[in-house]
């Protein structure tokens, strides 16, 4: 396992880490028992893993808890740990500054930590970007001060976004959306190189388009059937575009992860892993790195086949 720099307080972590909403408890997908959530975090730590996510609104809470049981009795000097804010444990959503303490102090509880490594806005709207505007910084300073996190960010979407909260906050942290169909927050990765900010890559999979299982007349009954025919149509087309320039000897979920290794502004990328099978195959993602010459023609596919589609996520 390769490891990186992520905040200036953080050790190192893992350039693979642990998405770990697929740990809790939901109605929307298979949900593994709390064991096997347990025993995977065990894995992931024998592999090398140091780095994970997770948030408040994960399984309502199931996520940390699990998350927090399993991390029980590590070192945690060498640990790191993400999570959010602005989407509750309720299933609400609540971005007020004066919910933040509150906040941390739930995931704290549920994780059976002291502190976190990070703390970041959980896709908030835009205007909560503008630390010029907001009085939430004040506060995330503060926690910083006591001790309760070690640095600040937010999960974004978009180039833009990216380019307002570097511009305007301390924030050490951004979660981006970036995978071989999203590549627009790749545009600030030079600035989060210049400013010492961290770069986490979420849906590295694109919600498991890049995990090459899906096709054209696949159906969906979880969180993903948002998707409507055409789009499944659309993007099972892609997929078989990015299969012929990747060839055969390579794997899509594994090429998709190490896509996103590629950048020196990654500090770690989290594929979700909902079986043990699955945590192995992206944990040797690591081993696999892709040329700079296939890393252009995957650029190249999206500016000419896929930017102007605008996919929904």
């Amino acid at each position: 396992m390769k490891y990186n720099k992520f905040t200036e307080q953080a050790p190192l972590v893992s350039e693979i880490g642990m998405g770990t909403w697929q740990l809790g408890t939901s109605s929307d997908w298979k949900t593994m028992t709390e064991k096997e959530a347990v025993k995977m975090v065990h894995q992931a730590l024998a592999s090398g893993v140091n780095f994970f996510d997770t948030a408040p609104n994960y399984g309502n809470g199931s996520s940390e808890t699990r998350l927090g049981k399993a991390l029980k009795g590590s070192d945690r000097s060498k640990i790191v740990v993400n999570t959010k804010f602005g989407h509750t444990d309720s299933g609400q959503t609540n971005y007020n500054s004066d919910y933040i303490r509150e906040s941390l102090e739930g995931s704290l509880k549920r994780l059976q930590l002291d502190y976190v490594d990070s703390l970041i806005f959980h896709n908030p709207p835009y205007e909560y970007l503008d630390g010029h505007q907001n009085d939430h910084y004040e506060l995330l300073e503060k926690l910083k001060d006591e001790g309760k996190i070690k640095a600040y960010g937010a999960s974004l979407d978009t180039y833009k976004e990216m380019k307002l909260f570097m511009e305007t906050t301390k924030g050490e942290v951004i979660e981006a959306f970036f995978n071989i169909l999203h590549q627009d927050t790749a545009r600030a990765f030079d600035m989060a190189l210049k400013k010492n900010v961290g770069i986490i890559v979420k849906i590295p999979l694109d919600s498991g388009w890049l995990s090459g299982k899906y096709h054209a007349d696949s159906t969906f009954f979880d969180i993903r059937r948002r998707w409507s025919k055409d789009d499944i149509k659309t993007r099972a087309g892609l997929i078989k575009g990015i299969e012929n320039i990747i060839g055969k000897e390579h794997h899509v979920a594994q090429t998709a992860i190490s896509f996103c290794l590629a950048y020196d502004a990654v500090s770690t990328v989290i594929p979700g892993n909902a079986t043990m099978a699955q945590l192995e195959h992206n944990l040797e993602s690591n081993t696999k790195p892709i040329s700079i010459e296939l890393r252009r023609k995957l650029e190249e596919f999206y500016q000419n086949e896929v930017k102007e589609l605008n996919l929904p996520w």
